[in-house]
């Protein structure tokens, strides 16, 4: 069998395609993830918390959304609500049952529900989340009996979506930091003012 690399004999397999910055092929779903993954980082540099999410019907992304509760001062502004508010205004309708959601974290509770009404065949989530995650983490909101059951496929660019969350959290551990010791010497120094003046 020939090993030569697709990419020289210019013979793909239907569910790859190659990635141009990382110069690696990807699968559908991976393709997917990381346009998700390109959302939670604009999420990031607005300085809300990395989550991203796309829904895709046809092999099309019909919805993008990106956390912005900080940005909109909004709990319901969660990536997944965004994404699938606008495949249901894009696709016409509620019913996403030909849809599935490619999310950067575990759903928590409120999205799993959006995800549950909204009736989405599949839910592919990257890093796991142990204080809300709500598809398997803390509890899995889909085995119970509701009358849609979505699809769970966890762990999909795990690592590379979890790198996202702990760099977000390092750098902001970080400024809150600088901010302490910024915050310390202003208060010395008003200190040594006030002992100079008397």
């Amino acid at each position: 069998m020939d090993q030569t690399p697709a990419i020289e004999t210019g013979v793909f397999d239907a569910n790859e395609w190659f990635d141009d910055v990382s110069g690696e092929f990807m699968t559908e779903q991976e393709k997917y993830m990381k346009a998700a993954l390109r959302l939670a980082h604009k999420a990031a540099e607005e300085g809300e918390v990395p989550v991203g999410a796309v829904v895709v019907c046809d092999g099309k992304i019909v919805g993008r959304g990106r956390n912005r509760r900080e940005t909109k001062k909004n709990a319901l502004h969660h990536a997944e609500i965004e994404a699938i508010n606008k495949a249901c205004k894009k696709l016409g309708g509620w019913r996403l049952h030909r849809c599935d959601l490619y999310v950067t974290l575990e759903p928590c509770p409120m999205c799993a529900g959006a995800i549950i009404n909204a009736r989405i065949k599949t839910v592919y989530f990257g890093a796991a989340d142990p204080k809300a995650g709500s598809c398997g983490s803390l509890v899995n909101l889909f085995d119970l009996p509701y009358n849609h059951q979505p699809e769970i496929v966890s762990g999909l660019l795990g690592e590379e979506c979890a790198e996202v969350l702990k760099s977000f959290f390092r750098a902001l551990r970080e400024k809150r930091k600088m901010l302490r010791m910024q915050q310390k010497s202003d208060a010395l120094e008003a200190f040594d003012h006030r002992i100079q003046e008397k």
